[in-house]
């Protein structure tokens, strides 16, 4: 990615350039500690101070609303993550939606999508939650398990995490749990345990993944062994999940009938999204896009600039349509040739099609007459599949 002292400028300008709906992605990078598996940018909370952090926040939220304010463009969807968003006080909440309202325009619907904690989600939360309009309540659940939450170095236990479901459950909130598969001594009947807890509890929508050490995280310097497969969880989670209603609609994700998060989808379908805030990515045009990586890096931009982009890349045509092309098939409807035609070429799309044709699997792609997709064995395989696009 460049970096260069005019990236504020550019991205202010992209930024200008837009029209219809864009979404908003706020990352709140406070942890009360770091979890090892974790390559997120977090700090320790009383690290930074969180009013300083909210201030900056506040520039770059005014800075964009400037440009807004004369385009015809509006936000459809904003997820609040992390980090640990719930370490912000309700009052601190009350602080940021009232930016967010008050400077960007809003449409009449929009998703708006708050990530908890269930060590530090409360009652409080929700008032004000439902005060600003929030739509979606995502818990980092990973396990219902104590072995499996001790392991993982999570600050809450099993009951913590029922307690919060049942919470936002209760508030009428869509709420989504975040589950993690493939974890020490962890065996499909433990697997199918804490997915059959989550359902039980009345969650609308279920992500799941499978434990990955990437680089950055601690545990990236001494990887842990003797990890289970975590295939069957997979394959288990597929037959199962459709089974209570729950439609896999993402690689990663399941949910009911109306269900399905919007903003994510956003992300797949190449949909504009505005960062805000230290480590968060954006996407404007072509452009990707990345603010400060540390709250001292973010602060210092966004003090000279009123903007926090520090690196971006501009997509060339083939990556463009390459890159849109992997991110579609990670959904259900896969691949539209027409609009995919429309917005990257005929050539790109023959290109995309020729080459899963000729060298994918037969019964991994769903060629469906005016669109492809991945079949559940697909997804099962998707890295090895999106491997021959990339």
């Amino acid at each position: 990615m460049r970096r260069n002292s005019s990236i504020p400028g550019e991205i202010a300008d992209a930024a200008a350039r837009l029209s219809g709906p864009f979404s908003v992605y706020v990352h709140i990078p406070f942890c009360l500690r770091k979890c090892p598996y974790c390559s997120f940018y977090s700090i320790p909370v009383g690290e930074y101070d969180k009013e300083r952090y909210l201030s900056l926040a506040e520039k770059e939220i005014r800075r964009f609303g400037k440009l807004f304010s004369r385009g015809n463009c509006a936000v459809s969807t904003v997820y609040v993550g992390g980090g640990t968003p719930t370490l912000l006080s309700p009052g601190e909440w009350d602080s940021l939606f009232g930016l967010l309202k008050g400077f960007l325009p809003f449409s009449p619907s929009p998703e708006i999508t708050a990530e908890a904690n269930p060590e530090s989600y409360s009652e409080d939360h929700t008032e004000v939650w439902k005060k600003w309009g929030v739509t979606r309540v995502s818990l980092g659940v990973q396990s219902f398990s104590d072995q499996d939450l001790n392991w993982l170095e999570r600050p809450h236990n099993g009951e913590r995490a029922r307690l919060a479901l049942k919470k936002a459950v209760a508030a009428n909130f869509s709420v989504s749990a975040d589950l993690m598969f493939g974890l020490r001594e962890q065996n499909l009947r433990g697997w199918k345990n804490s997915v059959s807890e989550a359902i039980g509890l009345g969650v609308h929508h279920i992500s799941l993944y499978q434990l990955s050490i990437d680089e950055g995280c601690r545990w990236s310097i001494n990887p842990p062994e003797n990890l289970p497969d975590g295939y069957p969880m997979y394959r288990w989670s597929q037959w199962y999940l459709p089974r209570k209603g729950f439609d896999q609609y993402e690689i990663a994700s399941f949910a009911k009938p109306g269900h399905h998060c919007r903003h994510n989808l956003s992300y797949w379908t190449n949909a504009p999204v505005l960062a805000i805030g230290a480590g968060a990515w954006g996407y404007l045009g072509n452009t990707r896009y990345r603010n400060g990586s540390t709250v001292k890096e973010y602060g210092d931009t966004v003090g000279k600039y009123g903007c926090g982009a520090v690196a971006l890349e501009r997509l060339e045509p083939e990556k463009t349509f390459r890159e849109a092309a992997v991110l579609l098939l990670r959904t259900k409807w896969g691949i539209p040739f027409r609009d995919f035609s429309r917005r990257y070429g005929k050539e790109a799309l023959q290109s995309v099609i020729l080459t899963l044709r000729n060298e994918a699997p037969r019964d991994c792609i769903d060629f469906r007459g005016d669109s492809l997709a991945l079949t559940r064995k697909g997804m099962r395989v998707a890295n090895s599949i999106w491997s021959l696009i990339i």
